[in-house]
């Protein structure tokens, strides 16, 4: 995990044990003052969100105390990797590219950056994909230069890596 990500998750934890969770006690509370539980859905919908603030409270518990932080600005090298079991903060830019499939002709489809995170920080659409996805297990292992064929859920692409940073 990322320092970026231990602290994103802290801050979810703390939120849930110092807002939502005294919020909810007190939705129970105000909810067992309109009379019978055993008809009243307000009851039983807090109840139910209170089990689930206190799933993910100890979810966020269990992966805090398991996670090894790793600051990626301190990992180098010249080829995408985890840099620990599960870590990763390798920023990789690569070209996807669309070849046809008689001829040498290429075409640059897009560019696109992704930084290889830990499952719990993946943001796609803020380019932080898990480690654990198949186009990061792809990209694994390789260098600057290298064209990549992955096998995605929606198709085979083609990646050429253009740049490996490590921030």
């Amino acid at each position: 995990m990322t320092p970026l990500g231990q602290v994103q998750l802290r801050e979810e934890l703390q939120r849930l044990k110092e807002v939502e969770m005294p919020q909810v006690v007190k939705d129970i509370a105000t909810a067992r003052d309109h009379g019978d539980l055993s008809e009243n859905a307000e009851y039983h919908a807090a109840k139910e969100r209170q089990g689930m603030l206190h799933a993910r409270a100890k979810y966020i518990e269990d992966v805090l105390s398991r996670a090894e932080v790793i600051d990626p600005a301190k990992l180098g090298g010249d080829k995408v990797n985890l840099g620990a079991p599960y870590v990763s903060g390798a920023s990789v830019t690569a070209e996807i590219v669309d070849r046809e499939a008689k001829g040498p002709k290429i075409d640059i489809v897009e560019e696109v950056t992704y930084q290889l995170v830990g499952p719990e920080e993946s943001d796609l659409k803020q380019g932080r994909i898990s480690i654990s996805s198949p186009l990061a297990r792809g990209l694994i292992g390789h260098q600057v230069g290298d064209e990549v064929t992955i096998k995605l859920p929606n198709g085979t692409r083609v990646y050429e890596i253009q740049e490996i940073e490590f921030k």
